[in-house]
């Protein structure tokens, strides 16, 4: 009998197995679960060099098991926490001036939690967490929303 991880263990896990996808992309890490009095950012991925020609995404993680009820943690990104995601990405760049140039994005990483074997098949989008269960890369919606609005 496998242990049952928290919601965060979990959460974790799913900004994991994003975070490596992404490194497979090109992709690094800068930062992970940043805090701030917004909230937090689960990732901060960079691509090139920390000025005009690099570009930072923002990375809301949603990591959900079997049987949820919001599109694999889509519905949760609601306005409001899109908000709070921008205005803790304005903290981010004040923090960081060496990124104020790049080009910046918000995209979510929709993880699912699968019971069974981890199939064979894009093991980059695949982690297991335990011997009956495993972390899928459901869906990547890179500039999922725009935050100039805000």
């Amino acid at each position: 009998m496998t242990a049952e991880l928290s919601k965060t263990e979990l959460g974790t896990l799913g900004e994991t197995l994003a975070a490596n996808w992404l490194a497979t992309q090109g992709w690094r890490q800068c930062d992970r679960q940043w805090h701030c009095r917004w909230g937090e950012l689960d990732l901060v991925m960079a691509q090139g060099a920390a000025n005009a020609c690099g570009q930072l995404a923002f990375v809301e993680v949603k990591t959900r098991s079997q049987g949820n009820w919001d599109a694999y943690g889509l519905i949760a990104i609601t306005r409001s926490k899109q908000a709070k995601l921008w205005k803790a990405a304005q903290l981010y760049l004040l923090k960081h001036p060496q990124w104020a140039e790049a080009t910046c994005r918000f995209d979510v990483a929709l993880v699912a939690c699968r019971s069974g074997q981890q199939p064979p098949t894009n093991p980059a989008k695949h982690l297991p967490v335990d011997d009956a269960r495993y972390l899928v890369l459901q869906d990547y919606i890179e500039n999922a929303f725009d935050g100039t609005d805000r």
